[in-house]
């Protein structure tokens, strides 16, 4: 199969080439690797390809599902595999190798893909782009030296770059959407507790991080979910869902909605002129559908919320560390950890036990107050990202003079303004390439819903990629069809 070919199919289209046997998993496989070798010295959004899953592919290992034999990364965050490298994007986990499996790739294998490498992520996932000391800075495929995006950003880098369809994402702030807005992909964050996180942890991220996928339409994203929507044992909660199917539900168009534009500086970082137009123009038309549309107003409380969120996530981050540290016989300090992350490591153990459940208890009232939202409405308009992708080093986790106290302003705020109240709230948020921006980066418009209402946002999502699609859009120039 020639890459350019393979380039133009989505994860689903390729399943369906080796379920008629026009190609088979190994073919695939093979040219999904020469896509690699071709792209991936430009973007650098993979850090590791799997011999054994290639050349050595024995396709009787592949699950049944509807992805059966679709190329796939695994983010180098989450998602282990047992005797399988996880690094978490860090040079204090190099070499680390994965203890059991996570219910994710339990599931992931039964959807049929073949996981056949590990994508690229910042350290620990803490950062809204994907730039880092172990393995280097990811490109946007759309302009070199700009941001992916983050967390997720090698992995929405693979998938726009043309060198796998789709590919797993997470997302604790942002880390699906940012990805998805920076570099014109679609990437959908599914209700809290709707893909099981086990079977080690409860709820990632103390319920705010959720696993799903980065692709480059809806009914992947829908399909998906369908493969990763299965409690497993042991699992704290389980949250309701429809009857029918998230691939058959997006077929129909979504009941009328109130549709409320939030377009407030909610981290004090403006909008783009671009983006917002943007996020106006599909307003426009998703009132042109029949839905009710207006102007919407969100506090989130200001960039003081950030000091709540960061003692959330960090508590106890220094032990956790430390826990690696056993594991790859690396040890915590400057040669080992990005500056950010190093500064927050030697501040964690300041995070005290009465200091979590106060920030628990804020975090609670703020997950109520903004809770009240859907109370006046069933759909959240906004942009995903304030602006579009940043150049490198805006970002990153090696900026001079950040440290544990200012980080969360200086790495967090430009990124997850739009993106982190749905993390607080639990609700599905999802990101949709909705416009280009006149630099030439791509613009990411979010919907989102009350919780457990995925089908309802991938109900509007289809719809809008049918009024206002992207598809026709020319590849980037980071593409494995140009390079």
């Amino acid at each position: 199969m020639k890459i350019t070919e393979y380039a133009k199919f989505d994860a689903l289209g390729l399943a369906e080439l080796v379920r008629r046997k026009d190609v088979t998993a190994k073919e695939l496989a093979l040219t999904a690797a020469k896509a690699i070798a071709k792209a991936n010295g430009a973007v650098n959004g993979v850090v590791e390809t799997y011999d054994d899953r290639i050349d050595g592919l024995d396709e009787k290992s592949l699950g049944n599902g509807p992805f059966r034999g679709v190329p796939f990364l695994i983010k180098d965050v989450f998602g282990h595999e047992k005797g399988r490298k996880i690094e978490f994007g860090s040079r204090l986990c190099k070499g680390m190798v994965g203890q059991t499996d996570s219910n994710l790739a339990v599931l992931l294998r039964r959807a049929g893909v073949n996981i056949l490498g590990r994508s690229a992520a910042p350290e620990y996932s803490m950062a809204g782009t994907s730039e880092g000391l172990l393995y280097g800075n990811a490109s946007n495929p759309w302009k070199k030296g700009y941001s992916t995006g983050g967390s997720s950003g090698g992995a929405q880098a693979a998938v726009t770059s043309g060198m796998v369809p789709i590919a797993h994402g997470s997302d604790i702030g942002g880390s699906i959407r940012i990805p998805a807005s920076y570099s014109g992909g679609v990437g959908l964050k599914p209700s809290r507790m709707r893909v099981s996180v086990g079977p080690t942890v409860d709820e990632g991220g103390f319920g705010y991080s959720m696993n799903h996928v980065q692709t480059k339409t809806v009914r992947d994203s829908a399909a998906m979910l369908d493969c990763l929507a299965h409690p497993m044992a042991g699992d704290p909660f389980v949250i309701p869902k429809p009857r029918q199917s998230y691939a058959a539900l997006i077929g129909r168009a979504p009941k009328q909605l109130k549709v409320g534009i939030v377009l407030d500086p909610l981290l004090g970082v403006a909008v783009d002129p671009e983006v917002a137009k943007a996020v106006q123009d599909t307003a426009k038309m998703l009132a042109g559908m029949g839905h009710e549309v207006e102007l919407a107003s969100v506090s989130l409380g200001g960039v003081d919320v950030m000091g709540v969120i960061r003692d959330l996530f960090f508590f106890d981050f220094d032990t956790r560390l430390n826990g690696y540290a056993r594991l790859s016989g690396h040890k915590p300090g400057p040669d080992t950890l990005e500056p950010v992350i190093w500064s927050i490591y030697q501040r964690a153990g300041e995070i005290t036990p009465a200091r979590f459940m106060a920030a628990w208890s804020k975090a609670n009232v703020l997950r109520r107050s903004l809770g009240e939202f859907w109370t006046r409405y069933d759909l959240w308009l906004s942009p995903t990202t304030a602006t579009t992708a940043p150049p490198w080093n805006t970002i990153h986790l090696s900026q001079p003079g950040v440290d544990f106290d200012s980080f969360s302003q200086e790495v967090f705020a430009l990124p997850v303004q739009y993106t982190v109240p749905h993390n607080v709230m639990g609700t599905p948020a999802m990101s949709l390439p909705l416009a280009m921006h006149s630099n030439g980066l791509p613009i990411g418009v979010q919907i989102a819903a009350a919780p457990s209402l995925d089908h309802v946002v991938l109900q509007v999502a289809a719809a809008l990629e049918h009024a206002m699609p992207w598809a026709k859009r020319p590849v980037p120039p980071l593409h494995v069809s140009r390079l």
